[in-house]
């Protein structure tokens, strides 16, 4: 018969043998630090284990695989301040998403896209949803001053359960009001799902949110949906710390196809 000492020993031992899940440590086999893969090669990857190799407890879920463009900015960002920027992360990457199984797809790649400014001081519409997140002049569409949207048309209604903006990410910056909201209405009158709010005193009419506002990185703002359904997907955002003009460089939405 086992004594206490033992029992507790066994039951520790059991529970450091257990499925780590989305917390899984960075020394684990299967790890992708951003900027690498293991194969070498320059395509960045959020910071979590491949979708297809591990599920969430048996919960049938998986943790959603975000590919990221490379990092443009390195060293201490310049002060920024704003009554809601979110706590510095210290480099460590955001939590990890998960989604069922199967709805990990991007939805978005080369949709139509929309705009309250049909004519870009910068780039084309078509840019934001083409797949190409690194930061260059040639990737990212400029809209002008004050509150501003892209739309994306999904072509029919889908399940949506997470979804990832890219924004200027050349230099440490915080946009304000980013705002995103789904429906099957193309003019976001009814039936309207607001899915990620960061503008805290409603400057922007679209409600008062209560996510925080954070410094622009490679890594974009990723967020769960949890399962909302919908065809046209709208982010907004009024300015930024550098300027008040607003600029998208990518958009990706997920769910199953």
């Amino acid at each position: 018969m086992k004594t206490t000492s033992q029992n507790a020993l066994f039951a520790i031992l059991l529970a450091m043998a257990g499925h780590v899940g989305c917390n899984q440590s960075k020394t684990e086999p299967g790890y992708v630090p951003a900027g690498r893969t293991t194969e070498g090669r320059r395509e960045s990857v959020a910071p979590v284990t491949p979708a297809e190799e591990r599920s969430s407890a048996g919960s049938g879920n998986v943790c959603l695989t975000i590919h990221l463009p490379k990092p443009q900015f390195t060293g201490t960002p310049k002060d920024i301040r704003s009554p809601n920027l979110e706590p510095a992360r210290g480099g460590k990457p955001r939590p990890p998403i998960d989604v069922p199984a199967g709805a990990d797809k991007v939805l978005s790649k080369d949709c139509k896209v929309t705009s309250s400014d049909p004519e870009p001081i910068i780039g084309e519409l078509a840019f934001i949803t083409d797949g190409d997140k690194e930061h260059d002049a040639a990737t990212y569409v400029e809209l002008g001053p004050g509150t501003q949207w892209v739309q994306v048309d999904l072509g029919k209604e889908k399940v949506i359960y997470a979804a990832c903006v890219w924004h200027y990410h050349g230099e440490a910056r915080v946009y304000s009001d980013v705002v995103c909201q789904i429906s099957n209405d193309p003019d976001f009158i009814d039936g309207v799902v607001t899915v990620f709010n960061n503008d805290h005193d409603n400057s922007s009419k679209l409600g008062e949110g209560k996510e925080k506002e954070y410094i622009e990185t490679n890594e974009g703002r990723p967020f769960a949906v949890n399962g909302v359904k919908g065809r046209y997907v709208r982010f907004s955002s009024k300015g930024n710390t550098s300027n008040e003009m607003n600029h998208y460089t990518e958009v990706e939405v997920y769910g199953k196809p």
